[in-house]
């Protein structure tokens, strides 16, 4: 297995409004997407893209604001904790999410729930944070052009 580029880091919110605020009157962020629902995983989702290394917007690693859907979203306990919000979790890519898969459980890995298809249309899994140096880590199937959200 070989691990690709970071796609995006998981900030959880009680507001994605007041997070776009933030990010864009805060942070200086020229592009961020329409939020969208994404009920099977009971969390609403947009995503700011970041510059990369060369300045070009929409190249860089993505920020991806996840707010709970409703009173059964998983993110109700972070945010019970964490009530301003915060980093969530880290993502990388991989090529081949079911060689990603087999691998990790392999080296011992905790791996929650079945691999499903993510934010970005592509399929995903996560990794138990006490596994992976205490971060909540998803493993994302690299996107095919134009898979992105782009709305």
């Amino acid at each position: 297995m070989k691990l690709g580029r970071l796609n995006h880091i998981g900030v959880a919110t009680p507001s994605i409004a007041d997070s776009i605020a933030y990010y864009r009157d805060t942070m200086g962020a020229v592009r961020i997407h329409k939020p969208f629902d994404l009920p099977e995983q009971g969390v609403k989702v947009c995503f700011v893209d970041t510059p990369d290394s060369a300045g070009e917007v929409g190249k860089g690693t993505q920020i991806e604001l996840i707010e709970p859907f409703d009173e059964a979203s998983p993110i109700n306990g972070f945010l019970a904790k964490n009530p301003a919000g915060g980093q969530h979790h880290v993502c990388y890519e991989v090529e081949d999410i079911e060689a990603a898969r087999e691998w990790f459980e392999g080296k011992g890995k905790r791996i929650l729930g079945p691999t499903r298809i993510g934010a970005h249309g592509t399929p995903i899994f996560f990794l138990h944070p006490k596994d992976m140096m205490g971060q909540l880590t998803e493993i994302m199937e690299t996107p095919k052009e134009g898979a992105h959200w782009s709305n």
